[in-house]
């Protein structure tokens, strides 16, 4: 460490140093501030990329027929053997829905209860399998097969253990246990497919564990169903527990031979609309930043602060110096413009059908900003909702003007596969502060940047280990010199 002493000289060695290395460090602190810039506008690109998927993620869930429906089934009558929900294309037929018999998923299960010890006391989750055989000579491991899979089984496994394995290790089973009846029940999970596989010999597959249990197959049985309209009555067989008639999803609860459900649907715009306003909320919000980061005033006179001069000023004035130096890091960006430009785009496409639905883009000021005439809008889902919903979902036949969610996404994702290069942000996180990629144009930049800072502290080092070096040596050569001429000066005495 160099000492910061002042010599016998009465010269202020530490003040001239310093003055020497302010000059010297003019080059460094523009670097440093070049970082600065660099990484105020990383953090700038970064707010923008988590909007920018935050808005994608928004139109994927939009361009789905659910989120747009303006159909509404609704249920009278017996309201607990059915649910109903209409689907897009659902047509306005009331339908009478009986349910004679409920379908029943093919499984395994004991006939009589399980049970341990004399006298016998009902099973447990924590009863272990051992105890559950009554065979006299229990094996020590058990099989089951279940859809051709295979699991085995220690006989100190608990049934808590055995449902488990069973749900996690066989897809198409679910397996549960009953404690008030005693039984055990593995059920397929899909609707019509046996529980059991076969053999070689082509018949069911048992197990040491089924016998042990005395599980028996129950074969999967259909369900039948009733439905009515005004043209007539038609009979339904169903393997699962929905059933989809005239557009409309019905979920069969319980029978309801005596007292018959009547499902009505109509045109219901709330859902539409509730879409269609988030998504111009949405859009609105991300086109005001972007064109804010567009026109954003810059100042070219307020470079990013040194650590020096921080010393000198309150808290209040760098906040305020650094607001205007942060200013204008995006003026007239070209990746935000040409996604301005795509956004506009694919809306002008269809502004036709937008105006139609009280959509407007409002005075040439606001730069494209949606404007919703909420009582037109809602006119004309009741009226055409095709006509209207097609502008901005689903697929379209014309390349040059696509559907608004699936067109926009599009778009995004080019602007995001720009930001992804430059940037080194993320398509899919819409965390604004994402870790980013040194794996970009802007990363290795800064990984420039701080090898010269590197070298350079070096250097300032060196350089500042070297004046106070210089000034030592001018110390002693002067008081040499001192020492010499006291020593002349005392011959002439």
């Amino acid at each position: 460490m160099n000492m910061r002493i002042n010599g016998f000289s009465g010269m202020d060695i530490d003040s001239m140093v310093k003055s020497l290395m302010t000059v010297k460090r003019v080059p460094l602190d523009k670097l440093n501030q070049q970082k600065q810039i660099l990484d105020w506008t990383r953090d700038s690109y970064r707010q923008l990329n988590s909007k920018i998927v935050q808005l994608s993620n928004k139109l994927q869930q939009m361009d789905l027929s659910a989120a747009t429906n303006t159909q509404k089934s609704t249920v009278s009558g017996n309201t607990t053997a059915v649910r109903a929900e209409a689907n897009a294309d659902a047509i306005s037929v009331t339908m009478s829905v009986e349910v004679k018999t409920l379908a029943k998923k093919a499984n395994l299960q004991n006939a009589t209860e399980l049970t341990t010890g004399t006298p016998s006391v009902k099973a447990s989750l924590s009863t272990t399998l051992v105890q559950l055989d009554k065979s006299g000579s229990p094996p020590e491991k058990y099989e089951l097969h279940i859809n051709n899979k295979s699991l085995e089984f220690k006989n100190t496994d608990s049934l808590s253990t055995v449902l488990s394995r069973i749900n996690s290790e066989i897809p198409t089973a679910n397996a549960s246990y009953d404690e008030i009846s005693g039984k055990l029940t593995i059920t397929s999970r899909e609707n019509g497919k046996e529980i059991l596989g076969t053999g070689s010999n082509g018949q069911p597959q048992t197990s040491s564990l089924s016998v042990m249990l005395g599980l028996s197959a129950n074969a999967a049985e259909k369900g039948e169903v009733n439905i009515t309209t005004s043209s007539g009555t038609r009979k339904y067989e169903t393997t699962g527990d929905t059933l989809l008639v005239n557009g409309v999803n019905l979920t069969l609860l319980e029978t309801n031979v005596n007292s018959p459900s009547k499902v009505t649907t109509q045109s219901d715009p709330t859902k539409a609309m509730e879409t269609i306003k988030s998504f111009v909320d949405t859009y609105n919000e991300l086109l005001g930043l972007m064109n804010t980061r567009l026109s954003e005033e810059k100042y070219r006179d307020y470079a990013p602060l040194t650590a020096d001069q921080k010393k000198d000023m309150k808290e209040d004035d760098i906040k305020n110096w650094e607001e205007r130096a942060k200013s204008g890091l995006l003026k007239n960006d070209t990746i935000l413009s040409s996604a301005v430009a795509s956004m506009r785009s694919v809306i002008t496409g269809n502004l036709k059908v937008l105006s139609e639905a009280g959509i407007t883009t409002g005075q040439y000021y606001e730069k494209g900003k949606l404007q919703i005439d909420e009582v037109k809008l809602k006119n004309a889902l009741d009226s055409n909702p095709d006509r209207i919903l097609s502008a901005f979902r689903g697929p379209s036949t014309d390349a040059n003007n696509p559907a608004i969610f699936s067109g926009l996404r599009k778009e995004l994702n080019s602007t995001l596969d720009m930001l992804v290069k430059k940037v080194g942000t993320s398509k899919t996180d819409t965390d604004a502060s994402m870790t980013l990629k040194t794996e970009s144009s802007m990363g290795e930049q800064l990984k420039n940047y701080n090898k010269r800072i590197s070298d350079l502290d070096r250097k300032m080092t060196v350089w500042e280990t070297r004046y106070y070096k210089q000034f030592a040596a001018m110390e002693k050569a002067m008081s040499q010199f001192q020492s010499q001429s006291s020593s002349l000066s005392s011959y002439f005495q």
